[in-house]
């Protein structure tokens, strides 16, 4: 139900930094690219578009040593194509973009796979959180179990992830014409401000959805307030509709009512559908305690500025938003009061000016007030991306050369930036680690020594070997499900150098090498903020 295009732009979103050979071609989109594309279509910033050129946009840096596997037998699989796939088959990205075989999840269980998605994280290290979208994007054969119930999954967990528009697509590309996936797509829609066309399907076939109130909420919305009334004094008397629900509709059908009338109490976890009957009676909910795919309702230009930012900044810190779509919301006029979102947006404002009119001095005073509250708002890596490639570390006061180095780490562009570490053992440890050579000679404390060793390549050594656990699993050809159970594993640590250390290495032994140096760096830089 989407158009070609937007499917066309998808193929190249989420890329796995790691699974491809270095391109010399122009740089594929990234996932937070590709939603930024969309989302500049839908809503204005009136600022500048700060999505294009951005350093680290999902493209796989030349690495020097390129990853191969050693010790783990990754089973081999023919690269063919899909052909007519299956709804469960069904992906954004299919195994030429992602470097992942198509059975990378045939040979596992489509219930224990849910299960470990249950146990993601809130807030995934920005690596690892990438690293999930690929995974969940993946064309490849839908593991045994139930019709479609992996693609129930998927979905579930790009919308708590807030990856909205990535699901929407994902349900487009299953198909939305069955009961099976429809009502999942209604609800996304909703979020996305797209009712008018959730609703044209849902009334040319009822049969979609059996749900009174999204019919109701359609009949209105075409205009056919007659059958909407009829259809809710119907379901009112037979008491299918009850509750929250019943009262807001009721409001809904009844505009004298909703202006006169206190509005409902919300339910505890609202649907999108009572999300906006909320928003129709003139009583929205915000959405800062909602989960996160709500957020995205926010960005349709209904609500204010200070709003508009929060939401923006909630998804870019979960990877579901382009860094630069925040910075066009930053950047779209003055502050208007002061502190909380008010102080980062002027602090980020100022560093942008002193760079664009290349003033050194108010850059190192606007660096060193903008990082620790955008640190501080778990929206480190996105500073990173928006300004590294911008800043001058020779330009800099000396104090700021060591921050100005580590921003440029946290961006894919870590490797090219390594050479210009400055003097110092940390400086020089880290980028000996961005190379894939750390010294664990130069390893300050346990983390780093576990750290480094899992990224080393041992003398003799073609490659590093994955945990047992997980070696297991891959010469079972459930190599999708390892890579997961790795990626959990680090998610998980919890700031253990162990856990970490052993996640990495098996993400290096499926050749996974970008995303364990970005994991790495971003632990190592970052700490437990990230």
């Amino acid at each position: 139900m989407r158009s070609e295009a937007r499917c066309a732009a998808a193929i190249a979103l989420a890329l796995i930094p790691g699974a491809l050979p270095a391109q010399d071609a122009e740089r594929p989109l990234s996932a937070i690219d590709w939603l930024d594309q969309v989302d500049r279509d839908q809503t204005d910033t009136s600022g500048p578009d700060w999505s294009r050129g951005l350093p680290g946009s999902g493209f796989r840096p030349d690495l020097s040593e390129p990853p191969v596997a050693g010790q783990v037998s990754i089973p081999e699989v023919e690269m063919t194509p899909l052909g007519e796939a299956t709804s469960g088959a069904v992906g954004l990205l299919p195994p030429s973009v992602t470097g992942l075989p198509a059975s990378l999840w045939s040979g596992s269980e489509a219930a224990r796979l849910t299960r470990l998605w249950q146990r993601a994280g809130q807030q995934p290290p920005p690596a690892i959180a990438a690293l999930y979208h690929t995974l969940l994007l993946a064309e490849a054969e839908p593991p045994t179990g139930a019709e479609g119930a992996y693609l129930r999954t998927r979905v579930d967990m790009l919308r708590r992830f807030g990856a909205v528009e990535p699901a929407l697509e994902l349900l487009d590309r299953a198909g939305t014409d069955t009961p099976e996936t429809f009502p999942a797509w209604f609800d996304l829609a909703l979020l996305v401000g797209a009712e008018t066309e959730a609703c044209t399907a849902l009334q040319s076939t009822p049969g979609l959805m059996s749900d009174d109130a999204a019919r109701i909420y359609c009949a209105v919305l075409s205009g056919d307030w007659p059958t909407a009334a009829l259809m809710y004094d119907t379901g009112a008397a037979l008491g299918i509709l009850k509750g929250t629900e019943a009262a807001l509709l009721e409001q809904f059908l009844d505009p004298e009512m909703a202006e006169e009338a206190d509005p409902p109490i919300p339910s505890a976890t609202p649907s999108p559908l009572e999300f906006r009957l909320f928003e129709a009676i003139g009583s929205p909910l915000s959405t800062r305690s909602l989960p996160l795919a709500f957020a995205m309702a926010d960005l349709r230009g209904t609500v204010g500025w200070k709003a508009e930012i929060e939401a923006a900044e909630r998804l870019t810190r979960a990877g579901a938003l382009a860094p630069g779509r925040l910075m066009g919301l930053y950047t779209r006029q003055d502050a208007s009061a002061s502190g909380g979102v008010w102080e980062r947006v002027s602090a980020v404002q100022a560093l942008d000016e002193a760079l664009s009119r290349s003033d050194a001095e108010a850059a190192g005073a606007a660096l060193d007030k903008a990082w620790p509250l955008m640190r501080g708002e778990g929206l480190a890596v996105p500073f990173a991306q928006l300004f590294a490639e911008r800043l001058d570390a020779d330009a800099v006061p000396p104090r700021l050369r060591g921050l100005v180095f580590r921003l440029a780490l946290l961006t894919p562009d870590y490797e090219a930036a390594a050479p210009g570490a400055p003097g110092t053992t940390g400086a020089q440890f880290l980028a000996g680690l961005a190379q894939g050579r750390p010294d664990t000679a130069l390893a300050s404390g346990p983390a780093q020594s576990m750290i480094a060793t899992a990224l080393a390549r041992p003398p003799g050594s073609a490659a590093p070997e994955a945990l047992p656990e997980h070696a297991a699993l891959i010469e079972a050809g459930r190599l999708g499900e390892a890579i997961l159970s790795a990626a959990l594993q680090f998610d998980r640590a919890d700031g253990d150098p162990g856990e970490m250390a052993g996640a990495l290495r098996t993400l290096r032994a499926v050749g996974l090498e970008d995303v364990a140096r970005r994991a790495a760096l971003q632990a190592l830089i970052l700490g437990a903020e990230i």
